[in-house]
């Protein structure tokens, strides 16, 4: 009875574990010298477009959605200039499932497991903000997600991956060393 109990307990978290590798990351880094405070304004620069480009219209409508809520202002002159990339690659992932009471036991009939090979698309949407007079970049937000085969669901994901960008933003300022 134990051993059932076990395989059954090593299956579902065997299941867990593509749940938790599918989960969105986010990460931001700065330059802890940028002058964030003084960054009003802000334009496009050159990326790396999404390969869908009406995708890449909604990134860049989100982006500025989020930017005017920060208080920027879209200008020919700006203090940041803005830039998206898109990368996208194809992974793969292997799901066994089943159970099976050690190494060597199979041929013995004591266990019995079966192996998918699940293939998704991975997609990386990078947001960079160089400050414009410095030519440096100050700020980088990073996320990457799964890749859906639907539209509104892609949309969805990059609307949160920015929101939990931008709510890094602005850093927080350098604490002075005594």
């Amino acid at each position: 009875m134990k051993r059932v109990v076990w395989a059954v307990t090593l299956s579902a978290a065997a299941l867990l574990i593509p749940a938790q590798a599918f989960a969105q990351k986010v990460n931001v880094d700065f330059d802890p010298v940028a002058p964030f405070a003084n960054y009003k304004t802000y334009g496009w620069a050159k990326g790396t477009p999404s390969p869908n480009p009406l995708g890449e219209d909604r990134i860049h409508a989100a982006v500025e959605e989020r930017m005017a809520a920060k208080g920027f202002t879209k200008s020919d002159s700006p203090d940041v200039m803005i830039a998206t990339h898109v990368v996208t690659k194809e992974e793969k992932e292997i799901i066994s499932t089943g159970y099976g009471y050690g190494p060597g036991y199979y041929r013995y009939g004591g266990g019995m497991s079966t192996s998918t090979v699940n293939t998704y698309i991975q997609g990386t949407l990078v947001l960079d903000m160089y400050d414009a007079a410095a030519k440096k970049l100050a700020w980088r937000g990073t996320a990457t997600d799964t890749v859906s085969d639907k539209t509104d669901k892609n949309t969805k994901k990059v609307t949160s991956a920015l929101d939990k960008m931008m709510k890094q933003y602005p850093p927080p300022p350098p604490k002075n060393k005594p």
